[in-house]
Order: structure tokens, then sequence, then C-alpha cells
């Protein structure tokens, strides 16, 4: 199916969503996840009019950013490696995946100017997702008072694989919690007014606990090679 139309049914499904929790549409940015799909498919939702498109691995990302016409805005989506860092750091517009301080030391090392991050928080307690505990963030932030390359522009997290709506809705509410509480400290270089949090399968709830960038792969530009998409 075409992008232009994936997006299309998307856009009406996330009108919805705002009109029931009383939120403007322009709130909520679409991060088109183009993991798993070609630097043609990816060009085809830039021209659908995405603006911002995700990838979890540095060379895919810059074999991408050299293919594609429009100059969208890129956002690094995966677990990142420090090693990795000095590859990403000064071609992303956003890191959503900052989780430690040994990253945010490389990432402080590596930085040409201003890195707008997500602190990844794992809100769900799965073993097997990345991201901080919810008691951890507030003392890590703090601990980045001194960075200067660094800007905390909010919070990430992804919900737990369920049917049970209620246990993902917990989930993203405990993230917009967390950010309150994080705007509180009023610190300079973290200002935390975003919420990257929802993606294919989740996302109407998760705009309706607060989201401000939602990542979407599967349901706006396939998933050509058969991984595991957002």
């Amino acid at each position: 199916m075409r992008v232009v139309d994936n997006l299309r049914h998307i856009n009406e499904r996330i009108n919805e969503a705002c009109n029931r929790s009383g939120r403007s549409s322009d709130e909520v940015t679409v991060i088109a996840v183009t993991k798993y799909v070609s630097p043609e498919r990816a060009q085809e939702a830039v021209d659908a009019g995405i603006t911002c498109l995700g990838e979890n691995r540095d060379a895919e990302l810059l074999r991408k950013q050299e293919m594609m016409k429009g100059n969208p805005e890129w956002h690094f989506i995966g677990s990142l490696q420090s090693r990795k860092a000095k590859a990403v750091v000064n071609a992303v517009s956003y890191i959503h995946s900052l989780d430690r301080l040994s990253l945010a030391k490389e990432i402080e090392k590596r930085a040409e100017g201003t890195v707008q991050c997500f602190v990844q928080v794992n809100t769900s307690l799965e073993p097997s997702k990345h991201g901080m505990k919810k008691e951890e963030v507030i003392p890590f932030i703090q601990e980045l008072s001194g960075f200067e390359h660094i800007v905390v522009a909010g919070l990430m997290t992804m919900a737990p694989l369920t049917d049970d709506q209620d246990q993902i809705r917990s989930c993203f509410r405990a993230l917009r919690e967390l950010r309150d509480q994080v705007q509180e400290l009023k610190q300079p270089n973290a200002p935390c007014t975003e919420l990257s949090m929802g993606m294919s399968n989740d996302f109407e709830i998760a705009i309706e606990e607060g989201a401000t960038y939602i990542r979407i792969g599967s349901s706006l530009v396939g998933n050509e090679t058969g991984g595991v998409q957002q």
C-alpha cells in the first residue's frame, strides 16, 4: 500500500485520539521508522509529507542520509553503543536512547554542537528492554547539569507487547508523570517538554497519555525484511 494512503489513515487515528484527550494534533509528530525498509520506501514517506525519520543502526542511517532528498530530520531511536556514538552524534537531530552516564560522556566528547536527547526509561520493568528505572532518572538528569552539549528534550519509553490496554496505559502515564517531575527541577539543560512513546500497535493510547512523538514503522512504511517493527 502507498505510504501516502497509510499516512492519511494514521492521521485520522491521531486526530481521533487527540479529540478524545482534548489535545491538538499539532502537538503530535510522527517519526517514520524506516529501519527495515529501503531508501526508496523511506523517500516515499518524505514525499508523502513525513518530516522525521527514525533509524537504529549507524551505518544504515548514514547510508540513507546520503541517498535521501528533502532534508528530513533524523532521529536515532535504537540502543546506542558508546563506541558507535562518534558516527551518530553529529548526524542526527535527536537521540532517543540516552540511558547511562558512559554514553552521556561519549556524546559530550563527540558533539560538535548541542545534542537533543531523550532519556530512555524502562517503565514496564521488562528485563529485555533497555532504559533506566524510574527512580534513577532524576538523579541522572541532575548529573547531566554540567554537560554543556546535552539537552534533555524529553523522556522515551516502550510499552510491553500485550493486549492489556490498562498495562500499556500505565506505562505511558508513568512516563508523563515522571516528565512532569523533571520539569519541576527547572534545570536549564533539561526542559524535558517531549514524550517519545507509542508505536504502530499502541500510539493512540500514547497520544491520550501525552505523547508528542510517536514512532510508526509497519503501519506506515511496512516491513520489507520481516524484522520486528515499531
